[in-house]
């Protein structure tokens, strides 16, 4: 057996060992154990610290420069207990990945002297060369100076020996030069506009937050059999072959028994997801031959991206300890399903509504329609800008076949919402309204429990459709 492979079954045997030790554990007990949430911050912070970097997380205030100190110290202590050397700010450029520079925590203080020196300057501000990563051609190549600036609201985490701190990427006159800025932006937009609407109906209601529940399709292939296709390893995806003699066409691959070799890899990355505070709960088989997909819980959309980007890196990196290769193309082979990353979008209050949510009674719950129709209102207006997000080579090549959604961009809400909002129209210019109850699916057997039906049927053939209590955006990648 050669050395690599020697080793690397090796390290998943140790592992595996260490599995068996957490196994006694609940994923309770260590869920987010190496991010420095809020929690965290809680118990390594003065009180005014932890007051002024939550008012930050909240509601958008500055940190100053005066506790940026106070919790950068915090920030290493807590990472060089968990065994951290470097830190780094970890950002997001226009390169489809991210981007990391490693700096050591210590400082020279002497002819073979030094101490371990954190300090606010260095967590709120770095400077990265930006000549070399893509820039939207907003830019000359000459300017070259880049900012990142630390984003408080997503925790700091550590990933074997290095303090990640998430933050946006600017150019010295001030333009992204990344995906998180823009992204911060649209959010501080929606929160305050949803906040406003709020007000109208609960006064109770300070703060909406844009939530996201992303689910993460993907294939896995033998690194033996990667390693002899150089277009699986150069693109990603296979340029060059025939359809396999068996591929989808009796979908028996979708919801079957996940094979063993793969639940082990599954195992792996969830753990190490946890530990890093991504609420991933979800796993099965997709339609594809050796497609898989995972999903979290619903977080703020903030952190949800934050969460999708390392949770890929997570997956290629366990992977590779199993012998595996992760493939995240949108369509890495034809003839078969490709690899889609649906959003699931809503909002939520402060306290503790969602705001796309029907309720017992869709009718006469004006704060869910207030919301539910100016959101397919702003789909209709701004259908160009959407379709132009989900816009790429491999994402085109994908849309409109083997059940991805077709690229033109639409909206189900499912007939009973569509006759309701029919009705509606009409009951107003009446003046009155009439409550519809949710109905029961009638199956004449007696064993089986009442069923009771959603108020909109799931739709694959729409790119933003509505499902229940929230949209789903099916066109990502």
């Amino acid at each position: 057996m050669p050395n690599s492979r020697k080793n690397a079954l090796n390290e998943v045997l140790h592992r595996k060992a260490n599995h068996a030790t957490d196994g006694s554990r609940r994923v309770s007990q260590y869920f987010g154990e190496n991010t420095f949430h809020l929690d965290k911050m809680r118990e390594c912070l003065t009180e005014e610290a932890y007051k002024i970097v939550k008012s930050a997380i909240e509601h958008g205030t500055h940190v100053d420069r005066l506790h940026a100190d106070q919790i950068a110290t915090a920030m290493k202590d807590w990472a060089i207990s968990k065994g951290a050397t470097h830190y780094t700010h970890w950002f997001q450029p226009l390169t489809g990945s991210t981007a990391e520079k490693h700096d050591g925590f210590f400082k020279p203080i002497g002819p073979g002297k030094a101490i371990e020196r954190f300090e606010g300057d260095l967590l709120v501000q770095q400077e990265p060369d930006a000549s070399s990563f893509p820039n939207g051609g907003i830019r000359n190549t000459f300017e070259a100076r880049g900012y990142s600036a630390w984003d408080p609201s997503s925790p700091a985490f550590v990933i074997g020996k290095t303090l990640c701190i998430p933050t946006i990427f600017i150019a010295y006159t001030g333009e992204a030069l990344d995906f998180k800025m823009p992204l911060l932006k649209a959010l501080t937009t929606v929160e305050e506009a949803a906040t406003a609407v709020c007000q109208y109906f609960d006064k109770n209601v300070t703060n909406v937050k844009a939530t996201l529940g992303w689910e993460q399709e993907y294939f896995l292939v033998d690194t033996a059999l990667y390693n002899a296709r150089p277009d699986l390893m150069m693109a990603g995806r296979a340029v060059f072959g025939h359809s396999p003699a068996k591929g989808q066409q009796l979908d028996d691959h979708y919801f079957g028994s996940i094979p063993e070799r793969v639940t082990e890899f599954m195992r792996d990355f969830e753990y190490e997801s946890h530990l890093l505070g991504i609420p991933v709960t979800t796993r099965h088989n997709e339609v594809a031959p050796n497609q898989f997909e995972c999903a979290p819980m619903f977080e703020e959309v903030n952190i949800a991206n934050d969460h999708n980007l390392l949770l890929m890196d997570v997956m290629e990196k366990t992977a590779a300890r199993h012998n595996f290769r992760v493939l995240l193309h949108e369509k890495p082979f034809a003839g078969v399903n490709g690899s889609g990353k649906h959003n699931n979008w809503s909002m939520a209050t402060n306290t503790g509504v969602n705001l796309l949510q029907p309720g017992k009674n869709p009718k006469s719950n004006l704060r869910f329609l207030t919301f539910f129709v100016n959101t397919i209102m702003a789909i209709h207006e701004n259908a160009d800008l959407l379709r132009a997000s989900i816009a790429s080579a491999g994402n085109d090549h994908r849309l409109g076949a083997n059940e991805a959604p077709p690229a033109i961009m639409s909206v189900f809400i499912g007939s009973q919402l569509t006759r309701m909002l029919d009705e509606l129209e009409k009951s107003i210019s009446a003046g009155a309204m009439t409550p519809e109850a949710k109905t029961e699916l009638k199956l004449n057997i007696g064993k089986i429990p009442q069923i009771l039906l959603d108020n909109t049927d799931r739709n694959r053939t729409s790119p933003f459709a509505f499902t229940g209590n929230k949209f789903e955006f099916r066109a990502v990648f």
